[in-house]
């Protein structure tokens, strides 16, 4: 059997960036991280042991490795607690930016031709400003003295302010309106490509615009609402300044409990241990999904 041609170099250099960049800016730092969440606290510089301090020395310290932080985080309700409570907000929260979401990127891509540049543009404006100054903006919007209370009074549907700022409702509208563009932008994308001429003969076969909708529209925006979903859901799950700055006591959630034990208690190997298991909750649904994804083009071809 005659042997394959070999490719160019210039393609191989090519092929092989992506997995030299992912290496670099992603398996190091999981291996960095993932060797700190196998070590124990100590009161140092750093503050977990063991260090290896020169490559000879790493066959002798991987002995005092130890799964106890992942045996203590299972052990421990604070931690799943906290999972259970950031996929949940994050849940709801890409649900209701789909909701608000697709009426938009819909009207976006059936809007005539020269003002889909100015659409596209408003939907990235707060991305200009600082994301620290729209949370603060938010606080000024949801106090009990604030612009939405204040409009609320005056148009007399409440006769006392309500109190949002410091609950999980200040987190979900803050969450939404964060990544509302990451929704919006897959979503028109997808809608902006659709052929419009299929919903015409469906219309002219006697489909109402109701069901030619969820039988035509939708299944086809399925990529983006499934791309959009995903960038709204993993940024949220992690979210830390969100429930930190809008959210009460009562607002748990994994990326401020991440920061408690890195800054407050000094605990790395503990803080190491929910960033890895966080990861691993973010990356093994999407690996399978994606798997599942192949099988189906697989299949259709």
């Amino acid at each position: 059997m005659p042997n394959a041609p070999r490719l160019p170099l210039q393609r191989r250099l090519t092929t092989w960036i992506p997995f030299v960049w992912l290496a670099i800016f992603f398996l190091a730092p999981f291996l960095i991280v993932l060797k700190i969440s196998l070590s124990q606290v100590i009161l140092g510089q750093p503050p977990y042991a063991p260090v290896f301090n020169s490559i000879a020395e790493i066959p002798e310290k991987i002995s005092e490795f130890s799964f106890s932080n992942y045996a203590y985080f299972f052990s421990y309700p604070l931690y799943w607690k906290a999972y259970l409570s950031s996929v949940w907000i994050a849940f709801v929260s890409t649900v209701v930016a789909l909701l608000v979401g697709y009426p938009i990127a819909y009207g976006m891509a059936r809007a005539p031709h020269s003002i889909r540049p100015i659409l596209l543009m408003l939907v990235i404006l707060p991305f200009w400003t600082s994301f620290l100054i729209r949370v603060y903006a938010w606080i000024g919007i949801l106090k009990p003295e604030g612009l939405l209370n204040q409009f609320l009074l005056w148009l007399g549907l409440i006769d006392q302010p309500l109190i949002i700022t410091n609950t999980n409702w200040a987190v979900y509208i803050r969450i939404v309106y964060s990544y509302l563009p990451f929704m919006v932008l897959p979503l028109y994308a997808s809608l902006e490509k659709l052929d419009h001429t299929l919903l015409e003969a469906a219309s002219d076969l006697g489909s109402p615009p109701l069901k030619a909708f969820w039988q035509i529209t939708f299944p086809l925006s399925l990529p983006g609402v499934i791309a959009g979903s995903m960038l709204v859901f993993i940024p949220a799950m992690g979210e830390f300044v969100i429930p930190d700055l809008l959210g009460g006591s009562d607002t748990l959630m994994i990326g401020k409990t991440l920061w408690d034990e890195f800054f407050h208690n000094r605990d790395w190997p503990m803080a190491s241990t929910v960033a890895i298991i966080l990861l691993l909750v973010l990356v093994v649904p999407i690996v399978f999904f994606q798997n599942a994804q192949a099988r189906v083009r697989e299949r259709d071809r």
